[in-house]
C-alpha cells in the first residue's frame, strides 16, 4: 500500500500585477484615513475613533467566526499567538496616538513606516523571505525618500519631538513584528476572519480604556463624525483588513510591506486635495526615492515580466 504524505505548505509567491494593484488600493484607503481622522478630531479624539471602529469590526468578525466555526473556534491552537498578535496590534495604535501628542503628524508617519524594515529583519529566519543586499539598499532608499518627503521643522521643543519620534518608531516596530507573529505563530494557520478578530477584539476595549483613563472619551455625534466612523469601520477595519491578510497568505510578506511605503504619499496627496496641505518639490523628490526603492526590491519580478 502506498504511503500517503501530507501536502506541502503553500508557497508564498512574488508580487504579480493583481497583488500590486490591490496593495495600491489599500495604500490609498489607509492614506485617506489619516485625513478623515484629523478632519473630525475635534468631535471625537483619534484614539476613541480607533476604539469605536475596532469594536464595531469585532462584532462583525465575531459573528462571522462563530457562524463558520462554532463555539470551539478558539480551540484550534491559535489562541496564544492570536492574543499576542492582538496585543501588539493594540500597542501599535496606542503608540501612534501617544506619538501624535508629542510630535508632528509628519514625523509620526515617517517613523511608523519603518515597519517594513522590522518585518524584513524578523523574517530573515524564513528562507523564502530573505532579501538580497541590493533589495536592502532598496529599503534604505525608500525610507530616505519618506524622510525627504515628510520630515519638516516642528513647532514644539526638541526634547518633546524626540520623545514623540521614539514612540512612533516603536509603533513601526510593533507593526512590523506583528507581521512576523502572523507568519511564525500558529495564528497564521487560522482563518482570515479569526486573525482580524484577535486584533480588533482586543484593540477595541483596550483603546477605549486608555481613552477613558486619559480624558479622551468625549463624543460629539456630528454628521461628519458619523460618516468618518462609518468609513473607518467598513472600508478600513473590515474591508481593508480582510484584503490585507489574504494578501499576506498569498504573497511574500517583505515585498508587500515595502509597497505599503506608498501609503504616506497617498496621505499627503489626500491632505492636499481635501485639507489644502501644501505639496512642494521635496515631496516629489521623496516620492521618486520611494518608487526607486520599490523597483529595486521587486526588480526580479519586473525583469521576468519584461523578458
Amino acid at each position: 500500500m502506498t504511503e500517503t504524505r501530507p501536502a506541502p505548505p503553500p508557497t508564498r509567491r512574488p508580487l504579480d500585477t493583481r497583488a500590486v494593484g490591490l496593495v495600491l488600493v489599500l495604500c490609498l484607503v489607509w492614506g485617506v484615513q489619516q485625513v478623515v481622522m484629523k478632519a473630525v478630531a475635534g468631535d471625537i479624539a483619534p484614539v476613541l475613533q480607533l476604539s469605536i471602529r475596532f469594536a464595531c469590526a469585532a462584532l462583525f468578525f465575531g459573528v462571522w467566526v462563530l457562524k463558520r466555526e462554532g463555539p470551539g473556534a478558539f480551540r484550534d491552537g491559535t489562541l496564544r499567538s492570536g492574543v499576542l498578535l492582538g496585543l501588539m496590534f493594540t500597542l501599535e495604535f496606542l503608540l501612534v496616538g501617544q506619538a501624535l501628542a508629542h510630535t508632528t503628524a509628519a514625523h509620526t508617519i515617517v517613523f511608523l513606516y519603518t515597519a517594513p524594515i522590522f518585518t524584513a529583519l524578523g523574517v530573515q529566519f524564513l528562507p523564502d523571505e530573505r532579501l538580497r543586499p541590493a533589495q536592502w539598499s532598496g529599503i534604505g532608499a525608500a525610507f530616505i525618500g519618506i524622510a525627504v518627503a515628510f520630515v519638516g521643522p516642528g513647532n514644539r521643543p526638541v526634547a518633546e519631538l524626540i520623545l514623540g519620534d521614539c514612540l512612533a518608531l516603536l509603533a513601526g516596530a510593533a507593526w512590523g513584528l506583528t507581521n512576523v507573529v502572523l507568519r511564525r505563530g500558529r495564528v497564521g494557520a487560522g482563518s482570515t476572519a479569526k486573525t482580524v478578530l484577535y486584533q480588533v477584539g482586543l484593540a477595541g476595549p483596550l483603546l477605549y480604556a486608555y481613552a477613558a483613563a486619559t480624558g479622551q472619551a468625549r463624543v460629539v455625534l456630528s454628521v461628519a463624525a458619523l460618516l468618518s466612523l462609518l468609513f473607518q469601520t467598513l472600508a478600513i477595519s473590515i474591508g481593508s483588513y480582510l484584503l490585507w491578510f489574504w494578501l499576506l497568505r498569498q504573497y511574500l510578506t517583505s515585498r508587500l510591506m515595502l509597497l505599503t511605503l506608498l501609503t504616506p504619499l497617498f496621505g499627503v496627496l489626500a491632505g492636499g486635495a481635501l485639507l489644502h496641505d501644501p505639496i512642494d518639490a521635496r515631496f516629489a523628490a521623496g516620492a521618486g526615492l520611494v518608487l526607486l526603492g520599490i523597483l529595486v526590491v521587486n526588480g526580479q519580478l519586473i525583469r521576468q515580466r519584461l523578458s
